[in-house]
Parts: C-alpha cells; sequence; structure tokens
C-alpha cells in the first residue's frame, strides 16, 4: 500500500468559500488582531475559523472553552449537512501566490503507520526539523474528541522529473472544478479539481512505481532513503500520529487497520514546482566575543573548500567555507559548530529572514553574523536521509501569507 491514498474527503457546501477557508492557526500567533478580524470578516456564515483553535489561544483561558465549542460546531456542521463527500479521491489544488506565481498540489491522505517524526527515523514519512514534544499534548486536547480534521499539513517529494502530481495538472482541463475563489486576508486565489475514478487510479500506479525507485536517487547516500518530507504542519501531523498511537494504547489487540484515525489528510506538494521557494533562515549571535567565536569556527569546521558563508562583524565582513563532510547543508555545519560552542561560551542566538536585517544586527557592539546560502532543493532530503532530522530554523516555505488555508476536511471518528 501506498504511503499517500485517496481519502473520502468532506468538501464545504457553502455560498461564501472566501468566509470558509482561514489560513493555518499557528499563523500571527502574536497578531491576536488577525484572528479577530477573521472572526469578524466570517460572522454569521460558516466558517473553519469555528472548526479550529488559532494557537494564538492555546495555553490561554479561552483554550478549553473553545476547544469545546469547536467539538459541538462540527458535530452540527455534520448534522446540518454543511459538508458533501467525495469518495476516494483526491483534489488537485492551484494557488496563486502574491508574486503571482502556481504553486500545485494534490491533496489526499497519509498513512500515519509509515510516519516517524523521532530523531533517527527510517520511516517511508519523516519529519524535516526537529518534533518538540512538548508542543504535542495541548495540541492532541484540541483533536481527541474531535469528529473532523481540517488539515494545512504541506507534505513534499522530492520529484525531479514531475511524474507525480504534473500530469494531473497537464489534463485539469476535463476535471471537475470544485472551487476558483480569491482567499481572505490577502491569501491569493486558490482553485481545486477533484480527482477520482481512472485519474486517481493513474496517479496511484505512478505512485507505487515512484515509490519502487525513488532509493536509486540517494544510492550514494549513508542512510535509509525517504518517499515524503513533512514542509509545514509537522507538530499537526505528530499530533494525528500521537492520537492515533493512543488510540491503539487503549484497543490492544483490535484491528484498527481501516480505522479512519490511521490516516490524515495532508496536501502533497513537489519541491521542484517552480513556485517552491526555500528561503534562507540566517544566525545573528549576540553578547559574545565575535573575533573568538569567529576563530574558533576556522578551526573546527572550515576547509579550503566547501560551503560559502558570508560572516559580519560591525563594518567588517568576510567569507568561510564550511567543510561539506561535516554535513550536507552549510546550515548543518554552522548550526551544530553555534549549539557546541555556546554550551562553553557566552552568547545568545537568533534566527533573521531577511539579509539587511542581518547585516545591522551584525552592526552592534559584540555580535557576529552569518548570511547563509538559500538551500538547493534536492538538497532538503538528501539531508535528511544523511544527517537525520534537520537542524531547527533550516529553512521557510514562503511567506506567513502562503501557508495553507483549511478547506477539506476528513472524518476521523
Amino acid at each position: 500500500m501506498n504511503a499517500f491514498l485517496p481519502a473520502d474527503i468532506l468538501f464545504p457546501d457553502v455560498k461564501d468559500m472566501e468566509k470558509w477557508a482561514v489560513i493555518a492557526c499557528d499563523q500571527f500567533t502574536s497578531d491576536p488582531a488577525y484572528w479577530e478580524r477573521v472572526r469578524k470578516n466570517a460572522e454569521g456564515a460558516p466558517s473553519t475559523i469555528n472548526l479550529i483553535l488559532p494557537e494564538a489561544e492555546l495555553g490561554t483561558e479561552k483554550e478549553a472553552e473553545h476547544t469545546a465549542l469547536i467539538n459541538a460546531t462540527m458535530g452540527e456542521y455534520l448534522k446540518k449537512n454543511v459538508f458533501k463527500t467525495y469518495k476516494n479521491a483526491f483534489v488537485y489544488v492551484e494557488r496563486t501566490l502574491e508574486n503571482g506565481s502556481i504553486r500545485k498540489g494534490l491533496m489526499g491522505m497519509v498513512d500515519l503507520d509509515a510516519y516517524d517524526y523521532s530523531t533517527g527515523s527510517t520511516s517511508a514519512i519523516r519529519a524535516t526539523e526537529r518534533t518538540v514534544v512538548e508542543r504535542i499534548p495541548p495540541r492532541m486536547r484540541v483533536r481527541r474528541d474531535a469528529p473532523i480534521e481540517l488539515p494545512h499539513i504541506l507534505m513534499l517529494c522530492d520529484d525531479h522529473d514531475k511524474v507525480l502530481i504534473e500530469p494531473i495538472a497537464a489534463k485539469k482541463d476535463s476535471l471537475t472544478k470544485l472551487y476558483d475563489f480569491d482567499l481572505m486576508e490577502g491569501g491569493g486565489h486558490i482553485a481545486g479539481w477533484l480527482v477520482d475514478g481512472a485519474e486517481a487510479e493513474a496517479f496511484n500506479d505512478r505512485l507505487t512505481d515512484y515509490t519502487a525507485n525513488v532509493g536509486r536517487k540517494y544510492a550514494d547516500l549513508k542512510g535509509v532513503p525517504m518517499v515524503f518530507a513533512v514542509g509545514d504542519g509537522n507538530h499537526s501531523l505528530a499530533t494525528a500520529k500521537s492520537c492515533y498511537e493512543e488510540l491503539k494504547a487503549k484497543h490492544p489487540g483490535e484491528d484498527l487497520s481501516n480505522h479512519p484515525a490511521r490516516f490524515a489528510l495532508v496536501e502533497l506538494e513537489n519541491i521542484h514546482d517552480e513556485a517552491q521557494v526555500f528561503e534562507p533562515i540566517h544566525r545573528v549571535i549576540t553578547k559574545c566575543d565575535p573575533k573568538a567565536l569567529l576563530g574558533a569556527l576556522k578551526k573546527e569546521v572550515c576547509a579550503d573548500e566547501g560551503f560559502e558563508v558570508k560572516w559580519y562583524i560591525g563594518g567588517e565582513s568576510g567569507t568561510v567555507c564550511l567543510d561539506k563532510a561535516k554535513s550536507q547543508l552549510a546550515v548543518g555545519v554552522l548550526q551544530s559548530f553555534l549549539d557546541g560552542y555556546l554550551k562553553e561560551h557566552e552568547g545568545e542566538i537568533d534566527y533573521i529572514h531577511d539579509d539587511d536585517a542581518l547585516i545591522q544586527l551584525a552592526k552592534q557592539p559584540n555580535a557576529i553574523g552569518f548570511l547563509l546560502p538559500a538551500m538547493e532543493k534536492s538538497q532538503l532530503f538528501r539531508g535528511v536521509i544523511a544527517d537525520g532530522i534537520l537542524p531547527r530554523k533550516t529553512f521557510s516555505m514562503g511567506h506567513s501569507r502562503e501557508k495553507r488555508y483549511y478547506l477539506e476536511g476528513r472524518k476521523i471518528k
């Protein structure tokens, strides 16, 4: 069985899709005004804002009250037939971003038995960055009694030859269009087409062949090849996995192979899609002796040739070459060094997205900044396979308003 499958997808039967779809709950966590605007905009209409808990509310007095209300509203929406069901189907998705590029994806479900978020995992589906297990229990409280899921998870394939999703895109005009509308709060535009029957079977056949041969691309690496990587929403997928494992523990010996909790709805995307942009996240270390830190870096992890990384100290700058033998990624070499160095020396690290902001921060006293190169897309899978889970803050997949919006759903009870 493939690790990514068609699902019985719940689709909203509503008049105003713009009010229905809201952005992933883990965005704008320090901007409660954003969520207040969303609630006001959707007031009086069926909306996913009534079915999700913004992470800005996790750990607050609103959490328990809103969780109970969310579960009740899910039941009410099901009873009032707010959803219609497309059986054994995928949804092909096109998201038009702010810059006009179109990001392609395919909505389906993953087998949680094929996913392991732990460090050192050899599963078919793996996390790209370390999962903070302390973040899972509060999310389990939200999911545990929910009758449906509304995912914002983006899963990635390393499909150089574009054999999985792109053939569906080429035939979209022959598919049934499900939606086509502008997303609220500057989220761009989204359109979706139903993929079922023969087209779904053809995709499954292509995925079976892809899975059987994917290891050949990584034959030169020491690690176990993988099929998919979690790009966004790993803690949400880890929560689904934890709830499934909890269910199995409560029902020992029971066959749960077809239980809906075994699966989770995600959107699959190809990292080689032209609209898929991986932005680097830079490092600045403050309250340190910057020259001493730079000297230690050169001594311990640099080579004559390697990953070129630019450093900034005050008005000075230069370039170091980080030894490629130590990691598949420049950020892997640098972060490993910084973790060890800061255990023994004074200094505080921060993670910066903007180039100019990094340079300015490095001008303050007792600071050094490292401007990391953008990660090559193919390095993501190779890095996880060879080195295990990548260092925290390795990359960013686009901007906050480009994250997935809640739209489709699936019953999990």
